[in-house]
């Protein structure tokens, strides 16, 4: 009986599209040593987009999908719960709840559905997490900004070069389990209500600072504006604003439309990227100016997570 590797992303019914390119290709690639649970938890999806997702399953790799559980109500549309500063949306948040949810793995890979996946997923399995809560790479989207770059500093405590984005995670769900990740999670964003302008992350950042594998950066391979920098990655993330369905000339775009191409969702891929205006594009832009601006406001806030930490007020994992 072959070892079973669980995968995990979370979606609302929007990113269907983008996800069945995410799946096609991690399947693709995996090798066929192993078996492989992929697990779509969602806040909403239609039967189509889940009977569509459901053709990509094969011989050794299974989807199933779980209704994200109730009782997060306190997580609301705050602006401190803003993703990039300007919208909200609980998906975020649902990799947090991931080990309490599937008590049955005590090890398991979390992955954005804004992703394609040409390199071979087992590998990142088998990286030894050893004592670690996570295992990360370092998120090289916003290295070139230097008021992100003080942001993470000051906000979360950590340097950007220890700050490791979520969208890529290898996650030692025993241990999370075992130290209480998710009741702390809670508990800190009820009581501090931070503000962020990366909710999930910063918190993901702060909470386990000291306790995260770093991996090598080919697993959260990201456009970072035309300096494209491996050329076999492993995962492509295309996080923040630069996605190949909305603009031309992304770094790793050509990853991404190899499998869209014979995507069942194509037409509304295609549809989404000839939708997008020059109207998008400036909101796009301006919503990146407003993401720095608050962060800029932000890290001079008299309760960060830093300030809380390191003033003994709360412990770190």
């Amino acid at each position: 009986m072959k070892e079973i590797i669980p995968i995990f992303f979370t979606i609302d019914a929007g990113y269907a599209p983008y996800l069945s390119v995410a799946l096609a290709s991690l399947i693709r690639n995996a090798s066929k040593d192993y078996d492989y649970h992929i697990h779509i938890v969602y806040e909403s999806i239609t039967e189509d987009a889940i009977n569509k997702l459901k053709t990509l399953e094969t011989d050794n790799a299974k989807i199933i999908f779980t209704k994200m559980k109730d009782g997060l109500e306190s997580i609301t549309n705050r602006k401190e719960n803003l993703l990039k500063a300007d919208f909200f949306t609980l998906t975020i948040y649902f990799r947090i709840f991931i080990p309490t949810m599937f008590p049955e793995y005590d090890k398991a890979i979390y992955i954005d559905s804004d992703t394609c996946i040409p390199g071979d997923i087992s590998e990142l399995y088998n990286y030894d997490l050893k004592d670690n809560l996570f295992g990360g790479c370092t998120d090289i989207s916003c290295a070139d900004n230097p008021i992100l770059c003080e942001y993470f500093r000051l906000n979360a405590g950590v340097s950007i070069n220890e700050y490791i984005n979520s969208g890529v995670l290898l996650m030692n769900m025993k241990k999370l389990r075992e130290v209480g990740f998710e009741k702390h999670f809670l508990y800190l964003l009820n009581k501090y209500h931070f503000d962020t302008v990366c909710p999930d992350q910063d918190y993901i950042n702060a909470m386990a600072y000291g306790k995260i594998l770093h991996l090598p950066n080919e697993w959260d391979a990201m456009p970072t504006g035309g300096k494209k920098v491996f050329d076999h990655p492993k995962i492509v993330h295309y996080n923040l604003f630069l996605k190949p369905w909305h603009y031309d000339g992304v770094d790793y775009e050509e990853y991404f439309w190899e499998y869209a191409k014979n995507s069942l969702f194509k037409e509304d891929i295609l549809k989404e990227k000839e939708s997008f205006t020059k109207e998008d594009e400036e909101e796009a832009t301006k919503a990146l100016e407003v993401l720095v601006k608050r962060a800029e406001e932000i890290m001079h806030s008299k309760v960060t997570f830093k300030k809380v930490f390191e003033s003994n007020l709360e412990k770190r994992f």
